[in-house]
């Protein structure tokens, strides 16, 4: 019996915004100072007719999904690019047709499995790109197609008239999880993983980027455009509580300097203010050469100061993204803090690998496309791992998709927002609509305001 929500996708566009950085971001040893925005719609129509269209819109970040020494920055930004445009315009040969989407009727967690496979032939670049680029990896795949995917979920929610985290139960999918996990998940659904309401207020996770200057002495050349250029005063603005840094991941002496720095700064800070409790994430973007440097890194911010080793709560991807060519198990670093994949992970086997390696946390982000995220959120969820949910530089309806991701799933406690530091231009057309969101005053958002049709905004 065929099911009366199940939808088809009708049309998809895919259009691009350039986004300038007001201050540079380094991470992994890499640099950047721009992105684009893939903003995407997509239709889809019931199968009694009903149409709604639904968006979704995702920097690009190919430096950060891509990093590569044989395809330049330049080359990887195009074929991202590319394949988000193959998709939107059907040219992607997934099923036997010329669509990037099933011609039948499915629900919308089939056919966001569908679109996400999308690109993983070497063929498919080599037909159409005109950069030296056959072959899109994993990761870099599932970034170009994050906002067609988001614009999906959102016109299947509005269509149904509905939040489209509360059209993800028995009622509106064909398939239970086991068809996309394992039989572990046999008959359970994304529902069973994900909230009803938002959850009405989120802490926000500052980013201490290893260019960002912490104190006035560290200001060269001031951007003078009206927001924070240092650590305080982002503190004071923003009544910031939550700290990602950045390290170098392979230069031990200035991870541990650059912790207790910032520990030193913050404690200050927030000294003035009356708070006496903070936190800190420590991402090593993928530099470190075992676990061994990471104990060593606790062991050190633990003598340097107590205080700052109990306020991390995580640390993010410390060794090589590539888990089978790199196999380095983390289990000693994990036996002291929560080890959180992010490059890592790009599907479910990954997610188990890592498992196997002492991984014991998973970041989602929501540029990994809104169907992988909810599937690794309810993997994440069954076996007993740590949450979180970072972004990917996001600004405007982007991070807005990024909140309300976080602010569905259950263990997830904060949520990373540092577009509003580096790239903020996006953001002006949004606030207005959202203030809770952009205007940030004592160091939370207020996710309760994406209670919204789709995926929660308009």
């Amino acid at each position: 019996m065929s099911n009366p929500h199940d939808v088809r996708v009708v049309a998809c566009e895919v259009t691009f915004e350039p986004v300038p950085f007001r201050a540079p971001l380094k991470f992994g040893g890499r640099v950047v100072d721009r992105t684009d925005l893939i903003n995407a719609a997509v239709t889809v129509e019931r199968r009694d007719g009903k149409t709604a269209t639904g968006h979704g819109s995702m920097p690009v970040g190919n430096i950060w999904a891509w990093p590569s020494e044989e395809v330049s920055a330049d080359q990887a930004e195009a074929a991202m690019k590319l394949l988000a445009e193959l998709a939107s315009e059907g040219c992607v040969d997934l099923t036997d047709s010329d669509s990037a989407f099933p011609p039948t009727f499915c629900d919308v967690v089939e056919l966001g499995s569908v679109l996400m496979e999308a690109g993983e032939g070497e063929e498919l670049f080599a037909a159409t790109s005109t950069t030296p680029v056959d072959f899109i990896p994993p990761l870099a795949r599932l970034v170009a197609l994050s906002s067609v995917d988001a614009a999906l979920h959102d016109a299947v929610g509005r269509v149904h008239d509905r939040s489209s985290f509360d059209v993800l139960g028995p009622d509106f999918c064909n398939q239970d999880l086991s068809t996309y996990l394992d039989d572990r998940f046999a008959g359970e659904y994304l529902d069973q993983y994900t909230l009803r309401a938002p959850k009405p207020t989120m802490p926000l996770y500052h980013l201490v980027g290893a260019l960002d200057p912490l104190t006035d002495a560290d200001v060269n050349e001031p951007i003078g455009d009206g927001l924070p250029e240092t650590l305080p005063e982002w503190i004071a603005a923003d009544g910031i509580t939550h700290f990602k840094i950045k390290l170098a991941g392979d230069d031990l002496d200035w991870d541990v300097d650059r912790v207790l720095s910032i520990e030193r700064i913050v404690a200050e800070a927030q000294s003035k203010r009356g708070v006496n409790e903070w936190f800190y994430s420590c991402d090593f973007n993928e530099k470190c050469r075992d676990a061994a440097y990471v104990v060593a890194f606790l062991d050190r911010v633990m003598g340097g100061s107590p205080a700052a080793f109990e306020r991390i709560q995580y640390l993010e991807q410390p060794t090589h993204r590539d888990l089978e060519a790199h196999p380095i198990p983390v289990h000693e670093a994990a036996k002291i803090k929560p080890v959180v994949i992010d490059e890592s992970l790009t599907g479910y086997g990954a997610l188990l690998e890592a498992v196997e390696l002492g991984y014991s946390g998973v970041a989602l982000k929501a540029c990994k496309g809104q169907t992988e995220s909810l599937l690794m959120g309810a993997a994440a969820q069954k076996l007993g791992l740590f949450l979180c949910v970072q972004d990917l530089t996001c600004p405007g309806a982007s991070f807005l998709h990024s909140a309300s991701l976080a602010a569905r799933i259950p263990t997830v406690a904060a949520i990373e927002g540092n577009g509003r530091q580096y790239c903020p231009g996006p953001n002006a057309a949004w606030a207005p609509r959202y203030p809770g969101l952009f205007d940030i005053s004592d160091g939370t958002v207020n996710t309760a305001e994406l209670d919204g049709s789709g995926l929660g905004f308009a």
